[in-house]
């Protein structure tokens, strides 16, 4: 660089040589410790003195100009992609050579297949001449394509799987673009920049419509362990199996997701692993009981579950739909198997028999997706329905309906009262109820109401000559 004050490795070079250092940037005249590596003020800099890094660099570059020393130039940091690999498992590169010349394949020799017989799986195709050598003259590209060429547009082949005679058709692009694509998060520059090229490629042949391949990209963190991300050669990988045989699959899913935000890496933890599986005990053990209600085990004088978790199913509700924050889905979900296990007792539950089961049955749809093998089991025997085709509530479900209404009492446009009434009042039964306040009763006594503008939940204003 030549700016042995302000790049470090430059300042390292000149004080090891002794080279002269001139600082030429000053970011804080009370520190003028070197290195200086950000933007600043110019100083010893001659004319452009005083000025911001940001302008003198123009300046200094619009003088040079001038002088025919040399031109400002934007550098871009993009490389050519090197697409070829020398594998077998692969795309091969539909190019030939001949005579030193190099020629695209025909199209009606499109797709070229790997040969099938082959003798070592591991061994280039350079290896295998059948496949090479098309006649004494020409012979096919032994490379293939880069990972990255085949995993770049499949989500665009999906919709259309089934069509063999083309890669795309009309449903494709019915259910493109794709709502959420969701990746490791070592993907989530060049995976996404060579997904994004594809697609622009294909819309520009015709073959895709739309200019981007995903509404939303989600990068999944990683899984540590002691500190450092799981590896073979570090030896702090942990084997699932044995976990699995101890505690569950379900209860490894749900400490995955419980213990960090999924964009987040996690890390991993036998006692919170642990706790996830005492939860899931819980919630089944709290289905064995449920199973076993009747009728009579709800109390008549019961508290309002749907109020009370109101907060909680929309929450819920909105992690799934907007935040994806499914760590939070988790914890919501413990909550409401405490407030589920709070309202049995040994006189019965102090629950509408409804609301009870509306609210178990979200609390198994919700950790579904995230402990599917136990709510599914759950879900069938005390619901004898199958949980992959229930439906997700409707937003009513979310919106709880107070009991009582407040409104606003209104003598000629003004406020005399505020009371509560009845959700299921009527007009004339909010009338009556008005006239018993004392301050609206006064300002009707004696006057003759003309009109009364009603308005539900809200307003009742007496309009008097």
């Amino acid at each position: 660089m030549g700016v042995p004050a302000h790049d470090e490795r430059d300042f390292d070079f000149a004080q090891k040589f002794n080279e002269a250092i001139t600082q030429v940037i000053q970011v804080d005249e009370s520190n003028s410790t070197l290195p200086i590596t950000e933007k600043g003020v110019l100083i010893n800099s001659g004319e452009f003195n005083g000025k911001g890094s940001d302008e003198a660099i123009d300046e200094i570059a619009s003088k040079l100009t001038g002088l025919k020393l040399g031109e400002g130039k934007v550098q871009y940091r993009l490389r050519d992609w090197g697409v070829s690999r020398q594998r077998y498992w692969g795309c091969p590169i539909p190019m030939l050579y001949k005579n030193g010349d190099v020629s695209p394949a025909q199209l009606n020799d499109l797709p070229i297949k790997l040969p099938t017989k082959i003798e070592d799986s591991s061994a280039p195709l350079a290896q295998n001449l059948e496949f090479k050598n098309i006649s004494e003259a020409v012979f096919r590209d032994t490379d293939t394509f880069d990972t990255f060429m085949e995993s770049s547009w499949y989500y665009a082949r999906f919709p259309s799987a089934e069509i063999n005679t083309k890669p795309f058709d009309k449903q494709t692009n019915s259910w493109l673009p794709v709502d959420l694509y969701i990746g490791g998060i070592e993907h989530a520059i060049l995976h996404l920049l060579y997904a994004r090229f594809f697609h622009k490629a294909l819309r520009d042949l015709g073959y895709l419509k739309g200019d981007e391949p995903f509404k939303k990209l989600l990068t999944q963190g990683m899984v540590l362990k002691d500190g450092a991300k799981m590896s073979k050669s570090k030896g702090n990988t942990v084997d699932p199996e044995q976990y699995i045989q101890k505690y569950g699959a379900d209860s490894i899913r749900t400490f995955m997701i419980f213990a960090s935000p999924p964009e987040q890496s996690l890390e991993w933890s036998d006692s919170g692993l642990e706790g996830c599986y005492k939860f899931l005990k819980r919630l089944w053990a709290l289905g064995f009981k449920v199973s076993k209600f009747t009728d009579t085990d709800f109390s008549s004088n019961s508290k309002n579950l749907i109020e009370a978790n109101i907060k909680l199913f929309n929450k819920i509700n909105d992690d799934y739909n907007k935040r994806l924050n499914l760590n939070t889905v988790v914890s919501s979900c413990m909550e409401l198997l405490n407030n589920l296990n709070s309202c049995i007792s040994d006189d019965g539950v102090t629950a509408d028999k409804n609301e009870f089961f509306d609210t178990f049955k979200f609390l198994l749809l919700s950790l579904f997706p995230i402990a599917p093998h136990i709510c599914e089991k759950m879900y069938s025997e005390i619901f004898s329905e199958d949980i992959n085709e229930a439906i997700w509530p409707e937003d009513s479900f979310f919106s709880y309906k107070s009991s009582e209404s407040k409104y606003i009492i209104q003598v000629n446009g003004k406020v005399r009262a505020n009371i509560s009434a009845s959700s299921s009042a009527t007009e004339e039964e909010l009338i009556q109820l008005s006239k018993l306040d004392d301050n609206v009763a006064r300002h009707l006594d004696n006057k003759t109401i003309i009109k009364v503008i009603f308005i539900k939940d809200k307003l009742l204003n007496f309009v008097h000559s």
